[in-house]
């Protein structure tokens, strides 16, 4: 059998991974039983099961379900000390995957009730990314994300508290949840806030949806990069789009078949956007519900697409550049891509 590097070792970005969904589910179930939640069947046996539940979320009864487990999941956090523990056990993982950079994807006010409200939730999560980063040594920011299924004006005032936050580790700015419900241009003006405000603009598209969704991310929200976005693969001329503009692409393989988008890992278009010459950056998007972290991303490239290791290492190198990352940072963590390609295979 032919020897290949582990890609655990290798240096890399991670530029899409939800909060709640980044939980150890040995953490949930201490935390469901700490404060007597009892949560779905399905959740309670995938985590006990170690496999993940099967969400198929291409219909809107799917979606309904997955977004049911994840509620579940998220009520678990009450205190603050839930929070600084779910993000250093987070950090931990991530350097266990080879990760040297994190940008951890939240709405706050999903928080904000058990938490004293919206201002003093995201300064819980954003001192517990201060303490994860300063113990674990990983480099870490937030990425705060308005909900696509709530009302714009909602997003305008998570816009203007994440510019408001920038010195405290806010670098971007994001629209998750269904993208089949809601326009994008209904959020254009919270999206120009946090432009003018210096944020990156990351919202999700082209998962759920077709290539559309990704050109009104583009056209209307300004994106400096795509939550997902493979669906752009269907597109020719959209795929030239990103690639002019060099637009990353944050893909989750794992997720996309979890969810059914794709029925085989090996059906996730990661080649067709690979070498169209999109940026790209692998994320894990939920681990705690599609059962796989950072590194076996790359295992998926590599396994089901055939990458070998200079185009992991590429993928790497996109991922890094792709990140808000300091230029000091980005340098370190590319010298150490390169190291890791050249180091003997053992």
């Amino acid at each position: 059998m032919e020897r290949v590097r582990d890609v655990s070792e290798l240096p890399k970005a991670h530029l899409h991974l939800h909060f709640t969904g980044s939980m150890r589910p040995a953490t949930l179930l201490e935390l469901a039983d700490k404060y007597g939640v009892r949560l779905p069947e399905a959740l309670t046996e995938a985590l006990t099961g170690g496999e993940p539940p099967r969400l198929r979320a291409t219909d809107e009864r799917g979606w309904f379900r997955f977004q049911r487990l994840y509620d579940a999941a998220r009520s678990c956090l009450r205190e603050p000390e839930d929070i600084q523990r779910l993000v250093r056990e987070a950090a931990e993982e991530e350097l266990r995957d080879g990760s040297g950079w994190l940008e951890i994807q939240v709405d706050p006010t999903s928080y904000a009730p058990r938490l004293g409200g919206l201002i003093p939730a995201l300064e819980v999560i954003l001192d517990a990314v201060d303490s994860a980063r300063r113990d674990t040594g990983l480099g870490m920011r937030v990425l705060v994300a308005a909900n696509r299924m709530k009302h714009p004006l909602d997003a305008r005032t998570l816009a203007r508290l994440a510019v408001r936050y920038a010195d405290r580790g806010v670098v971007g700015f994001g629209l998750s949840n269904d993208e089949r419900r809601g326009m994008a241009r209904d959020f254009d003006r919270a999206f120009a806030i946090a432009r003018d405000g210096g944020l990156l603009s990351a919202p999700h598209g082209g998962e759920l949806s077709g290539p559309a969704s990704v050109r009104d991310c583009l056209d209307d929200l300004g994106a400096d990069r795509i939550g997902h976005g493979v669906r752009a693969a269907e597109d020719p001329r959209l795929l030239r789009r990103l690639v002019d503009r060099q637009i990353t692409c944050e893909v989750c393989p794992a997720s996309n078949v979890a969810l059914g988008v794709y029925e085989k890992p090996e059906d996730v278009p990661l080649r067709t956007l690979f070498e169209a010459g999109v940026p790209l950056a692998l994320g894990a998007d939920d681990p705690l519900l599609f059962g796989s972290r950072l590194a076996a991303q790359y295992e998926i490239a590599r396994v089901h697409h055939g990458f070998s290791d200079a185009e992991l290492a590429e993928l790497a190198r996109q991922s890094v550049r792709g990140s808000a990352a300091p230029a000091e940072v980005k340098e370190k963590l590319l010298a150490g891509v390169d190291a890791w390609l050249v180091a003997p295979v053992e």
